[in-house]
């Protein structure tokens, strides 16, 4: 995949919401789903995106959240927006985070030149920065869909 088209879908993730991020139900490629929203007065309709990340052999996500903060966040009403919106702490249940500062290719990433070495086809390693996670993926191909208002990809049939 060519980095410059990677780096701006990418960039166009900037600073919306993530509402889901995980493997898919398959177990090889890692999703991020992302509600974009723009100015009103633009007249672009809000939409989900499906930010697939294939052939993901390897995430990793860690809090960005401080100790400090964690430590007065640890009340079960946090998980709630309505219980939670009144208290100390960080309020898990707004069922949200921002893409910010957003998302960032490594061009230079060691472990994605030893998988395509190994693998023969390119891989990449991005860092992505939420205000609660940062992900780490290193992954193929990335593909970016439109997807519909109650996709849930941890529900199987």
């Amino acid at each position: 995949m060519d980095t410059a088209v990677l780096e701006q879908m990418l960039d166009e993730a900037f600073d919306h919401a993530v509402v889901h991020h995980g493997y898919t139900d398959y177990m090889r490629d890692y999703e991020v789903v992302i509600h974009a929203t723009a100015d009103p007065r633009t007249g672009v309709a809000p939409s989900y995106l499906r930010y697939l990340f294939r052939y993901c052999v390897e995430a990793r996500c860690e809090t960005s959240v401080p100790a400090e903060i964690w430590r007065v966040s640890l009340d079960d009403r946090l998980v709630d927006h309505e219980t939670g919106v009144d208290l100390d702490g960080y309020v898990w249940g707004v069922k949200w985070h921002s893409l910010y500062p957003g998302a960032r290719l490594l061009p230079e990433s060691e472990a994605a030149l030893r998988w395509s070495r190994a693998l023969g086809i390119d891989f990449h390693e991005v860092h992505l920065r939420t205000d609660a996670h940062n992900l780490t993926l290193l992954f193929s191909e990335l593909q970016v869909t439109e997807i519909p208002v109650g996709y849930a990809p941890f529900v199987t049939t």
